[in-house]
């Protein structure tokens, strides 16, 4: 879904930020540029960036751990 229309930002363009990295919204808007023209997807912006740290915090990805041969 759509989540801002002047930069064609969606829900999983937010996901994957969060994935890599994003923690907050000047993140979001640095690394998307969600919320940064006219500010009318802000709201929902936040909304979709929460959710998707909360997911994150369930569901934390795991790192492999390498071992020395």
């Amino acid at each position: 879904m759509y989540v801002c229309l002047c930069n064609a930002v969606t829900d999983s363009d937010i996901r994957k930020a969060v994935d890599d990295g994003v923690r907050n919204m000047r993140q979001l808007g640095k690394m998307t540029n969600c919320s940064t023209a006219c500010g009318c997807c802000t709201e929902m912006a936040s909304e979709s960036l929460q959710q998707a740290l909360a997911e994150a915090r369930e569901f934390p990805v795991a790192i492999p751990v390498l071992q020395m041969a």
